[in-house]
């Protein structure tokens, strides 16, 4: 093989979830594929989606309707052509899961047997396919035997990704092209080669920039923070979702409480045992989780209170028992039987709408370089998310990546002048409280500054915070040798400049960005887009 170069494929895909996985499948009978997880295969945001993936079943439903459903939520910012694209390869999206072995709930009607279509906050019908509330749980084991069996697919657990290799960072000629990336094994903590025709980034997205996430502790932004290095512009990074209902436990500060018991009649009650969301929106528990988490941050901050309470007590036991085991058995562990009692909640950062721009196959900036998923912006999310798109995102954009990526593959060469990742002028550090200290900081001004409400003054704060921020990584990351904490935080401080960044651009309060200094909504809104060339 050649000298600098540990590992060769036809395209390398960064990330292992819906999206990667599903990329994989689709790519593979056809090439060589190589997945790389930064963990254990199943640990990404898939595998703890509980809600499920939106898709036009119901013969009540249209397509037309989901696509004013998505731009309603959207509020004024999806691109049309990539809602009207999503939703109407939805049903095959889900098809060729179902083909795979998913397993999705059913119901007996009239007789016969039909999918079980549950309604979400947004949703104008029963249009949520699901596999009790553990879909994403289902999708990811799935997805991943059918992966491990085929000869064709290479997975690799424990690699973070470090950089996107280019033509320009080699100095050769021509059109700028990614070739390949560097790589960090963790297991052997050494960095690797890996030649590519062709880089996916299906690595999620970066709610690990917040001190309080339901996400999982991978996402940490990683492939948009190495795109946007490569050159490649990002898009309406200003709008992160925060779920409006996650576990407030001090044993559970990740788990999630699906949107599902809402749309099964949940209700959200102040410590009094009062509902609020009436006070709210005409829709209720049904209002999208913008306006849900903005009136649980309200009513906390106006009572002084750790939490507010959600509730399906009301509903008979056995029905919550077999709608929701997972959290029925989860919050039971904790001492709370969720059939005779209320749940405690908070919002917690939870979706980036955000992310790296690209066309309805893929494509971002960079020749051969796709984004797909969540750490993707293609439009269809705009400045709020619908529930379960985002899954139905990964599965739809996969599939057109894979179409792109065939017409091209004949003509797709590699480069063989790649070099080694250099450590030669790097130790090992004996400071790590640098890093632990830097972390916790970051997440926590991002909180304070940059969270559901926000101000000119406290982005300006967190602006000035994560530029000496960057500079002290910069140095930290130039003198030591790498680790895990290290590779995160480094993309974790870009993420955060990318976001206050859109953040400073837009000048009124829209969907997931709302700033007390600018309340009105403007009448011609545009994405809020960032470039690294205008950066430099």
């Amino acid at each position: 093989m050649t000298a600098g170069i540990e590992h060769s494929t036809d395209v390398l895909i960064i990330g292992s979830g819906a999206a990667g996985l599903t990329l994989a499948l689709k790519l593979a009978n056809k090439c060589q594929v190589m997945v790389l997880a930064k963990g254990p295969l199943a640990e990404g945001s898939t595998y703890y989606a509980q809600g499920g993936i939106a898709a036009v079943f119901d013969e009540d439903d249209t397509i037309e309707s989901h696509v004013e459903d998505t731009l309603i939520a959207g509020a004024g910012l999806c691109d049309r052509k990539a809602v009207e694209f999503t939703a109407s390869e939805g049903r095959r999206a889900l098809e060729w899961l179902i083909r795979k072995g998913v397993d999705f709930d059913e119901e007996e009607h009239d007789g016969h047997s039909r999918y079980h279509l549950t309604r979400e906050g947004g949703h104008s019908h029963r249009r949520i396919l699901h596999a009790a509330d553990a879909t994403g749980k289902e999708v990811q084991l799935t997805l991943e035997q059918q992966a491990s069996q085929h000869a064709n697919i290479t997975l690799m657990e424990r690699y973070n990704a470090v950089d996107l290799i280019t033509t320009d960072k080699l100095g050769l000629a021509g059109d700028n092209k990614v070739v390949g990336a560097y790589v960090w094994n963790r297991s052997a903590e050494h960095v690797e080669t890996i030649r590519a025709k062709f880089v996916v980034l299906a690595t999620g997205g970066a709610s690990k920039v917040y001190q309080y996430t339901s996400n999982p502790d991978v996402a940490s932004g990683d492939g948009i923070a190495m795109a946007w290095r490569a050159g490649c512009r990002v898009a309406n990074m200003e709008f992160n979702q925060f779920h409006p209902t996650c576990l407030y436990h001090t044993e559970a500060r990740n788990f999630l409480l699906t949107e599902a018991l809402r749309g099964e009649g949940a209700h959200l009650k102040r410590p009094d045992g009062t509902r609020f969301m009436p006070d709210f929106d005409e829709r209720e528990e049904l209002a999208p989780r913008d306006v849900v988490a903005r009136a649980i941050d309200f009513e906390m901050k106006r009572l002084g209170a750790d939490c507010m309470y959600l509730d399906i007590s009301h509903k008979p036991a056995e029905f919550v028992t077999k709608h929701f085991p997972t959290i029925y058995q989860r919050c039971l562990g904790l001492g709370i039987d969720i059939t005779k009692q209320p749940i405690p909640v908070v919002p917690a950062a939870h979706y980036t709408c955000g992310g790296v721009m690209t066309d309805l196959d893929g494509k971002t900036d960079l020749n051969g370089l796709y984004a797909v998923g969540e750490v993707a912006y293609t439009g269809l999310h705009g400045a709020n998310r619908m529930a379960s798109n985002s899954l139905l995102e990964c599965l739809v954009f996969a599939r057109s990546a894979s179409r792109s990526i065939f017409n091209q593959l004949d003509d797709a060469k590699w480069i063989d002048d790649i070099p080694h990742w250099d450590e030669s002028q790097v130790t090992d550090s004996d400071e790590h409280v640098v890093i632990a200290h830097n972390w916790h900081e970051l997440r926590l001004f991002m909180w304070d500054y940059v969270g559901i409400v926000r101000t000119d003054k406290r982005l300006q704060r967190a602006l000035r915070r994560v530029e000496m921020l960057k500079g002290e990584i910069h140095d930290y990351y130039s003198d030591f040798k790498i680790s895990n904490d290290l590779l995160e935080l480094r993309n974790l401080v870009q993420i955060a400049e990318l976001i206050i960044r859109c953040a400073m651009m837009r000048k009124e309060s829209r969907g997931l960005h709302y700033t007390l200094d600018y309340p009105e909504q403007l009448e011609n809104p545009t994405p809020s887009v960032l470039s690294p060339s205008q950066s430099n």
